[in-house]
């Protein structure tokens, strides 16, 4: 019976491990969901050749939380089996069966602590505490931008065919499709952060931009000219459109008006 609880006790401690990784791997900016997958493959030795994997092995503090993970998931296993085998080992078939219903209900158990909200959120909110308190500046860039819907940051190489090409962000109204420009990386040095709507897009600049992906897509591919033009406004109408589906989800009733006129507007950031 020992070694069974040591078992529960092990899976309980990686579970501890995995969560708390999760945790700090949000903390450096990644979504829930890829934190919580990339904390799982690391501490069960699975690789998987992924952005997100890119993502963790491109950045140091990642990088190191997921070596300790590594190590720490293979003592781990080994020691799980070695108790598994010490458990059942030579034991009658009535007594096999009784450790065994007791270990599917500890695990089952455990499986429900593993997948609490409420834990998460007290474990996310301790673990920020201790970083914070040694001087660490933790941000949940992921959850402050909704990264875990159908929105993205990206960053757009602006070539000289494409649309946004000599253009300012007021000519190029990206509001009206639900894009925002984050920032500009100037071709010839230097970075502007929160544009406003008199900023020229140049051919060669990067421009960082956060919406939905599929908006972003079709961005990337938007040629210049009337075609171009033509995009733009399909883009606008949809979003107005989706808009007001929310708002009458929402509300019970459309309150966004669906027929602005030009001066209403908003002209870039």
């Amino acid at each position: 019976m020992i070694a069974l609880v040591s078992v529960l006790a092990v899976v309980l401690l990686s579970l501890i491990v995995t969560r708390v990784a999760a945790v700090l791997l949000v903390l450096t900016g990644m979504s829930h969901e890829a934190a919580r997958f990339q904390a799982r493959s690391a501490f069960m030795g699975v690789g998987f050749t992924t952005s997100e994997a890119e993502a963790v092995t491109t950045h140091p503090q990642r990088r190191r939380i997921v070596a300790a993970l590594m190590l720490l998931g293979s003592a781990g296993l080994v020691t799980a089996i070695a108790s598994l085998i010490v458990s059942f080992g030579g034991t009658p078939r009535g007594d096999g069966l009784a450790r065994a219903l007791a270990l599917i209900g500890g695990l089952l158990l455990l499986y429900l602590l593993a997948r609490s909200s409420w834990i998460d959120r007290r474990l996310e909110g301790l673990v920020g505490d201790i970083m914070r308190a040694g001087g660490m500046s933790v941000r949940d860039y992921a959850s402050l931008l909704d990264l875990e819907g159908d929105y993205a940051v990206a960053e757009k190489h602006v070539d000289a065919e494409d649309w946004m090409a000599e253009r300012t962000l007021g000519d190029l109204c990206l509001d009206e499709e639900g894009i925002s420009v984050l920032g500009v990386h100037r071709h010839r040095g230097g970075y502007l952060g929160l544009p406003r709507g008199d900023v020229l897009i140049e051919p060669g600049d990067r421009v960082v931009l956060y919406a939905r992906e599929s908006l972003l897509d079709e961005l990337d591919e938007r040629p210049r000219g009337e075609a171009g033009e033509a995009a733009h406004e399909a883009a606008a109408a949809e979003e107005r459109a989706r808009e007001a589906r929310e708002s009458l989800a929402a509300d019970g009733e459309p309150t966004l008006d669906l027929h602005r006129r030009p001066d209403d507007k908003q002209r870039g950031l």
